[in-house]
């Protein structure tokens, strides 16, 4: 279980890792570097000296899929001897990345049609939420907790979590209407960019406000571990709530851009937490009989016989 364990957090963190750097393609122009799918070229599967820096960007973003999808498999490898949820949860993990690089060919196919790249951005996300199930379902059952999250208060992480969905899903909407489209003269989606980042903005501050709330009930009904939980994605929140607004301030500088993406991923993980910090505890596996110990010779022979 170790070695599975192992496996699943390696998919969390390759699955983030692809986003950030996909977000390095978008923000170095390279979106078309490679321009057509699954082919870089018409003629060639590789990058052409001819195509440059941006060819060998897309490329290598492309490559990178195959390094997901390689521990995606050893996941799922690791995992076939388990029954139930390991199994199916590793066959999905492995299943979205080629549905996600199929959405990464789409945005190529369109020349970076921006619902197309929020989109591809968004089935990145689905991934690392199957990713992190599958990791932290390696989790080792543990007791019942002394201080069990009151039931009233489960649905909190299902409202966080839609919270948190609703930002990332505005905030591509936000990304579309920018100028950083991916290349020169790519479509943007032709939303108003200050008018779209407000509403953004109100999620966020929707978002924050549910979460201090969350970590106020959670430390009433004394859920610790719920309430680190809620605190440690309190605390992401606001980091990532800062890298925005500076952001937005500074004109997008393309650091910022992307370590405001990396943010985003980070926000995404640390609700998931809250949610699986508020299910229901797992009860520890039972334990295996303890076979009666033989009775001694001298007791077996003064058994009287029935």
């Amino acid at each position: 279980m170790a070695v599975l364990r192992r496996l699943a957090l390696a998919s969390v963190v390759a699955n983030v890792a692809i986003v950030v750097t996909g977000g390095a393609v978008r923000l170095t122009d390279s979106g078309l570097g490679c321009p057509t799918w699954p082919r870089c070229t018409d003629q060639s599967y590789t990058t052409t000296a001819e195509m440059g820096v941006h060819g060998v960007i897309e490329f290598g973003n492309r490559l990178l899929t195959f390094v997901v999808a390689a521990v995606a498999v050893a996941g799922v490898v690791a995992a076939w001897r388990h029954r139930g949820r390991l199994r199916w949860l590793s066959v999905a993990v492995f299943l979205g990345i080629p549905a996600q690089g199929v959405i990464g060919g789409l945005t190529v196919l369109t020349d970076l049609n921006p619902w197309v790249v929020g989109l591809h951005f968004l089935a990145s996300i689905a991934v690392i939420a199957l990713a992190y199930a599958f990791w932290r379902t390696t989790d080792p059952p543990s007791p019942v907790a002394a201080v069990p999250v009151p039931p009233p208060l489960r649905p909190l992480g299902w409202v966080l979590a839609a919270a948190s969905a609703a930002v990332l899903v505005v905030g591509t909407w936000v990304t579309g209407s920018g100028p950083h489209s991916g290349d020169h003269g790519a479509a943007r989606n032709g939303l108003d960019p200050e008018t779209i980042s407000q509403v953004h903005a109100d999620l966020v501050f929707l978002l924050i406000g549910l979460t201090v709330a969350a970590w106020l009930a959670l430390r009433a009904m004394g859920a610790r571990v719920a309430a680190r939980a809620a605190a440690v994605l309190l605390a992401v929140e606001l980091g990532q709530g800062l890298i925005g607004f500076v952001q937005y301030l500074t004109d997008l500088p393309v650091l910022l851009v992307g370590a405001h993406m990396l943010g985003a991923c980070l926000v995404w993980l640390a609700t998931l937490s809250v949610v699986w910090a508020l299910l229901p505890a797992r009860p520890p596996a039972p334990a295996a009989p303890v076979a009666a110990a033989p009775a001694p010779r001298d007791e077996v022979a003064a058994a009287p016989i029935p």
